[in-house]
């Protein structure tokens, strides 16, 4: 069909969470704003490709990705690249963006670099999504 665009289950959740002003709330608390890019992957993209799509927007952006055990939606900020930055070795064309996700939750800000970029970048997660609480009703408190 003509025109259409294809919706990755990805996609889908990451507009599920923006049409929500509690997801908003949560993504702005760690650097989101409004329209700024999101780029989505799947975990087994490798990091250098992933990159490439994040540099054609010369900004910062998220990067979006359903982790397939859990079907937690996980997010990475990603900063420009930095000549402030020490430069670290290139990512190799063999590591998967998951691993990348798995560094920045095991260390919180990653300093990296793709083969893309002259100068090294830094990432970091953002916790998961839990959504509003789920407000009890009076007899419910009370085990009824």
């Amino acid at each position: 069909m003509p025109g259409r665009i294809v919706r990755t289950k990805t996609a889908e959740r990451v507009s599920e969470l923006l049409g929500s002003r509690e997801g908003r709330k949560h993504l702005s608390e760690y650097g989101w704003v409004q329209g700024m890019p999101i780029v989505m992957t799947v975990s087994t993209e490798s990091v250098n490709d992933v990159m490439g799509l994040v540099s054609m927007h010369g900004r910062s952006v998220l990067v979006a990705m359903i982790e397939p055990v859990t079907d937690e939606l996980k997010f990475l900020y990603v900063a420009m690249p930095n000549p402030a930055l020490e430069t670290v070795a290139c990512e190799k064309d063999s590591e998967l963006i998951s691993s990348l996700f798995q560094r920045a939750e095991l260390n919180g800000l990653v300093t990296f670099r793709s083969k893309y970029w002259e100068s090294s970048t830094v990432t970091h997660p953002i916790p998961a999504f839990s959504g509003a609480p789920v407000a009890q009703g009076y007899a419910q408190r009370f085990g009824n």
